[in-house]
């Protein structure tokens, strides 16, 4: 891409400061900013309950996954797939705030600062996680067959596993709709991986080294 600059000057008047953004990824016709990294890798080890680590191979898995959300976003653009309501990620967010901050928002708020987040951001990821999984669903659970056979067969190589988180399940009757849908979830994600996977490759990736050192 030509004549595009590989750093972005961000003014902010109010304060009177100015900040550098450097590029460092152009996948496809979209670019991926060294700020989009950093904020990437402070919320997944927010969510992921991690200590942040900023290094170079972690801001090349962030880049990774910014890639792959771009190659998403644009097949859900292209596609015309139907997308989650802004209030399902505040939903989601509602969710968090009670499972792992005892529903307390300073409690949350705090954590988020740890990580130099602001709610906004977090809320703009969740909404995303909706709308990856909404896609998958969407695109690839149609063509998925699950038949009796597969069932029967998975039964038969798990029926000591299964019966373990199951004791008061013993039977295929009994274990057939919990089977099936393993089986289900298993299939779309090796449809999704195999479509991101050769999409991929075609997918014209281009980094800046020097925004990874």
């Amino acid at each position: 891409m030509r004549g595009l600059l590989a750093i972005v000057v961000v003014f902010m008047p109010l304060w009177g400061d100015v900040i550098l953004d450097r590029i460092a990824v152009i996948a496809g016709t979209h670019v991926i900013k060294t700020s989009d990294i950093d904020r990437d890798i402070r919320l997944t080890d927010f969510l992921n309950r991690e200590p942040l680590k900023i290094t170079p191979a972690t801001k090349r898995e962030a880049a990774e996954r910014l890639i792959t959300q771009d190659i998403i976003r644009q097949e859900i653009i292209t596609g015309a797939y139907q997308r989650p309501q802004e209030g399902e990620g505040a939903a989601l967010e509602v969710e968090l705030q009670r499972d792992r901050f005892g529903n307390s928002s300073q409690r949350m708020h705090d954590a988020l600062q740890t990580y130099g987040l602001k709610e906004s951001e977090l809320r703009e990821r969740l909404l995303w996680q909706i709308t990856v999984l909404q896609f998958i669903n969407q695109r690839f659970r149609a063509g998925v067959v699950v038949t009796d056979e597969d069932v029967r067969n998975y039964y038969d190589q798990h029926t000591a596993e299964m019966r373990k988180q199951q004791p008061n399940a013993i039977a295929l009757e009994a274990l057939a709709p919990k089977i099936k849908e393993v089986i289900e979830g298993e299939r779309i994600n090796q449809s999704f991986n195999e479509w991101l996977d050769q999409t991929r490759q075609g997918y014209r990736v281009e980094y800046k080294e020097a925004a990874f050192q």
